[in-house]
């Protein structure tokens, strides 16, 4: 069994780790999957190869800001 102060330290780290992944659009997938599903779409939603195409093709296509 962990002692509290590990198992706060893990807690932290999963919660940086998570706020990170949330920036970097890691989650991204996920979130489409979510909203795909709560509008009520009747189309398949798009694998996550296809999404993750399609999101590239649009950045390339048209640059916002971001890093690189």
């Amino acid at each position: 069994m962990r002692s509290p102060d590990v198992n706060a330290v893990l807690a932290g780290f999963r919660g940086v780790a998570g706020y990170l992944g949330a920036v970097l659009g890691a989650d991204a997938y996920k979130k489409y999957r979510e909203h795909h599903e709560a509008s009520g779409h009747t189309s398949p939603p798009l694998t996550e190869r296809e999404f993750w195409r399609d999101r590239t093709d649009r950045q390339d296509t048209s640059p916002q800001g971001r890093c690189c």
